[in-house]
Order: C-alpha cells, then structure tokens, then sequence
C-alpha cells in the first residue's frame, strides 16, 4: 500500500506544478478540480450522475458474467459446441464497441434496455474466452472423484467446478469492471440523459476540464475502492488453499 502514498502524491505535485507554470484553462490545477468536486457534490448533482452510471454499470455486470459463464462453461466442456461457436465469439470480440452501441440505439430507440444491452454483448465475449480456458483445464481425477461418490449437478458445481474456475472468474470480473464503466460511459455520451458519460458531455460542449477530470476522478475512486474493498481481499481469500504454509499459519 506504501505506493499509493508515494506515486499517487507526487503525480498530483507534478501536476499541480505543471498547471501553475502554464496558467491555462485548458489545464486546471488541483485545487480547481476539488472546488468543483466539492461544488457538484453540494448541489447533489455529482451523486445522481454517478448514481445512474454505477446502477448501468451493477446489472450490465452481473448479466455479462452470468451469461458469458455460462457460455464459457458449455463451450470449454463440449468441443462439439466449441466448434460451432468459437466463429461468432471471434467476431464478437473484433466488433468495436461503438458499432455495438450505435446499432442497439438504431434498433431499440434511446432507451435504457438498449444501453444495458450494449454493454453486455461487448463484454459476454471476453468472459466466455476466460472461463472457458478455466472449464478445458479442469482435473479430470476430480471428475472422476465426484461420478464414484455420485454428486449431484449442485454438488459437482458447487465442490468441484467453482473452486477451479474460481481464479478464471476473478480474472474475468477484474477486467470486466475495468471494460464495462468505459463503455457504459460511451453509451451515456452517445444517448442518455443521465450518468458520468453524459456530464462529460456537457462538460466537453464548454471546454469545462475542471469538470471533465471531477467527473473523471469521482467514478475513478469508486471503482478503485470496489477493487481493493471487494474483489483483492476476495480473491486472497480464495487463494488461500494454493499456499498450504499460510493455511496453517
């Protein structure tokens, strides 16, 4: 933890310096960027954009992970599915994000199901190749194990597959939060009325950088804090049977 009290101060120093030496608006310093954080926050203006972004960010989430586990699971354990779906996965994951984006509004309207939806089927694919690496690379010996003592699909879920898919699955939840709240911003800038993408907008129309980087830096800290808040100590927790010697520490 010592480096985010050394690095993240002295990026602020530097730009703080930086700022002061060009006297641009184009480059506010520090203390401008906080004003106008303190000043969003007040008028409530701040919490209800962010509100609406983290709520699109919540469901886009939870809907690309369940769906593209699942798809990771059957395609890693059916090569017969693999096959046949591997093409469309490919395509899916070379397709930029904003062809996805304007083709849901296109197709669906301005509407909120539309902006979810555009989120989900960018990240779907991303999930779907790193759990389905994790479900090809499951002990077969487990497999075996849990057919002699007859687990149900519940049992063999829940004892067998989760536990080793575990570390695919964080990988795929640590980098879909870090994909899912830029394009959700995107979304937001292109067509809602609401969310941090949509203050960016604004912001941008006025060539207003303090509240562009306020914006910026707000969401920023909140995911922050959900990595290191949520998923590190989760991840370190699930890794504590790969080191035997801290178990029994």
């Amino acid at each position: 933890m010592w480096s985010y009290w050394v690095v993240l101060p002295s990026f602020v120093l530097l730009w703080g310096l930086i700022a002061w030496l060009l006297q641009s608006p184009l480059l506010p310093t520090p203390l401008n960027v906080l004003d106008t954080l303190i000043r969003e926050s007040a008028t409530g203006e701040l919490w209800h954009h962010l509100g609406a972004t983290l709520g699109r960010v919540v469901v886009a989430f939870i809907l690309a992970m369940i769906i593209g586990t699942a798809i990771g699971i059957v395609m890693g354990r059916s090569p017969t599915t693999n096959a046949l779906f591997d093409p469309l996965l490919v395509l899916l994951l070379n397709l930029p994000a904003l062809v996805t984006i304007i083709l849901m509004y296109v197709w669906f309207g301005l509407v909120e199901v539309a902006a979810v939806m555009a989120v989900v089927i960018n990240k779907v694919p991303n999930v779907a190749v790193t759990v389905r690496e994790g479900a090809r690379s499951l002990d077969y010996r487990l497999e075996e194990m849990a057919t002699v003592y007859e687990f149900t699909r519940w049992q063999r879920l829940r004892e067998v597959w989760v536990p080793q898919l575990f570390p695919y699955l964080m990988a795929a939840t640590r980098g879909g939060l870090a994909l899912i709240w830029k394009i959700v911003l995107v979304v937001e800038l292109l067509g809602r009325s609401s969310g941090v993408g949509f203050q960016l907008h604004m912001a941008f129309q006025v060539f207003d950088v303090a509240a562009i980087l306020a914006y910026s830096l707000a969401f920023i800290a909140v995911v922050q804090l959900i990595e290191l808040a949520i998923l590190q100590p989760l991840e370190r927790r699930s890794s504590r049977w790969r080191q035997p010697e801290a178990a029994h520490a």
